[in-house]
């Protein structure tokens, strides 16, 4: 089946509209986004003044409101998209669940898939998502002495209540984490990517592109040096790293972190996380030109999660976070440096997006073909709906909250 209409979407949680921009790129159309955060409304209305924008708490638009200003119909569009806040769920941050505000916010968009019936729901997130509990319990109450966890305490009960979610509302859910280099974006980043479907099919994963090393016909991941080649001759808008760190760095060439440091400097270096578990491979880390990025954070000079750049005293510019990310190299940001980064860091990789689109279409046309590739879609197992729902029925649901380090990937 050929679509011979334009597949019209509406975004929410919008961000700086990097899985909206690929979208369009694919041929989509947005009719309308909601983004709550001053700074990336004003990067939408910097680059789409006409869209329609609703700048507020996605809690105050509902399917009725957005139904009438539209003038679309339930089941007249073809998705509703966005990136719920992972905050609640990441690695990196408190780990609360859905009970957290941000969860209930989760909670509300999953109720504006319920109220305009879209052909496909498309969202993404953090992969803590995976064992996220529904409640989730400070650790200082658990261990020898205190109750044991309740149900909505166990690992994986937010996902659990999603997805039961979206079965009530008619919905047929796949999901997966991928890391997008596999998929032509210069940066290694996992996220986990869900495609639900209104009419009862089960829209399969996405096939990879590109392999770490051009295996099984694919073609080989996307570098550093290939993403920032257009930019030699721009002005780059970059922080800062503190002056005592730079001496450190001035010691380390591309590709290298703390562990390349002097033996006797490393832990001067790295203070008290010298001693911390974990690879601590984001310290001190300059990046390599001939592999893709690292994951992008919403800052590049957090002493954890570094990103310096390969050769200069400096860490990623803003000009290089959105190549890396995939934006158009028109497309601009409002803000101070500060939001810049952030809302480059929190977005869908542009060309990803592209990705997710071409893969729902070949899947309507039956162009679809299973991928029979070796290359993995992430590093992780566990990690799509069958073998995710195998897991958790016993009990093997991965307990990514185990481990205290910051994510560095």
């Amino acid at each position: 089946m050929i679509m011979l209409q334009q597949p019209k979407f509406v975004s929410f949680f919008a961000g700086a509209r990097g899985l909206d921009l690929g979208l369009e790129q694919a041929g989509w159309k947005c009719i309308a986004a909601n983004e709550y955060d001053r700074a990336a409304s004003d990067t939408i209305r910097l680059n789409e003044p006409d869209l329609p924008l609703y700048s507020e708490d996605v809690r105050n638009v509902t399917g009725k409101r957005l139904m009438k200003d539209l003038g679309v119909r339930p089941r007249e569009l073809y998705a509703v998209v966005g990136g719920p806040p992972c905050q609640a769920f990441s690695t990196a941050g408190r780990r609360l669940g859905l009970n957290d505000e941000r969860g209930n916010v989760f909670f509300h968009f999953l109720d504006l898939i319920a109220e305009l019936q879209p052909k496909y729901a498309i969202f993404e997130n953090v992969r803590g998502l995976l064992s996220a509990p529904l409640q989730h319990r400070p650790h200082n109450e658990r261990g020898e002495g205190a109750l044991s966890l309740q149900e909505d305490e166990l690992p994986g009960g937010a996902l659990k209540v999603i997805l039961a979610r979206l079965k009530s509302i008619g919905f047929e859910v796949t999901f997966n984490l991928y890391n997008t280099a596999n998929f032509g974006v210069p940066q290694s980043r996992e996220r986990l990517i869900f495609i639900a479907s209104r009419d009862g099919k089960r829209v399969p994963h996405l096939t990879p592109t590109h392999d770490a090393k051009g295996a099984s016909g694919l073609l080989p991941w996307v570098t550093f040096r290939e993403a920032v080649a257009p930019l030699k001759s721009i002005d780059h808008h970059f922080v800062n790293f503190p002056a005592k760190r730079l001496e450190y760095y001035k010691l380390l060439a591309a590709g290298e972190n703390w562990r390349s440091l002097p033996p006797e400097l490393q832990a001067a270096a790295m203070g008290d996380s010298y001693h911390s578990g974990g690879g601590k491979t984001g310290f001190y880390r300059r990046l390599s030109w001939d592999k893709p990025s690292p994951t992008l954070v919403t800052r590049p000079n957090m002493k954890a999660t570094d990103l310096c750049h390969p050769t200069e005293l400096r860490p990623l510019s803003v000009e290089e976070y959105a190549a890396i990310q995939t934006f158009p190299p028109s497309y601009r940001f409002a803000g101070r440096l500060d939001d810049q980064y952030r809302q480059i860091g929190n977005a869908v990789p542009c060309h990803f997006a592209q990705q997710i689109a071409h893969h729902i279409r070949a899947f309507e046309e039956g162009k679809f073909a299973e991928n029979r590739t070796l290359s993995p879609l992430s590093r992780y197992s566990n990690t799509d709906e069958a073998s995710w729902i195998g897991a958790e029925k016993n009990q093997r649901v991965p307990n990514l909250f185990e481990n205290e380090e910051r994510l560095t990937a």
